[in-house]
């Protein structure tokens, strides 16, 4: 089996993590503990757990993982939107947005095949 790295899911989950943190830089300072915080936990939390469920080595314990990783993924969603509501960014929305939804596709088609 490949490592982790060398995963589709993981490299595209990495970079919405990646993406992630650059842009909750520009997030007001009074977020810092609040939505900035847990933005950032949700989408790293998603290629965290590709790279323990790969770690497992068994497809069902593999799987779960990947389970927890599109829950992460939602969450992430929700937090941009919700971000978004709150004015703090409009520009960039539509790339993370199309970055959410292709992490999002590869995940499940992956959760489908194990």
């Amino acid at each position: 089996m490949a490592r982790y790295r060398d995963l589709i899911i993981f490299r595209k989950a990495d970079e919405l993590a990646y993406q992630n943190y650059c842009l909750t830089k520009s997030f007001p300072k009074e977020e810092m503990f609040g939505i900035t915080s847990q933005i950032r936990r949700a989408a790293l939390s998603i290629p965290s757990n590709i790279a323990e469920g790969h770690a497992r080595k068994s497809d069902k314990e593999f799987r779960h993982f990947i389970n927890i990783a599109l829950g992460s993924l939602a969450e992430t969603e929700y937090l941009f939107f919700f971000s978004k509501r709150l004015g703090y960014h409009k520009k960039e929305l539509p790339h993370i947005e199309s970055l959410i939804e292709e992490v999002g596709k590869v995940l499940w088609s992956f959760y489908k095949s194990i």
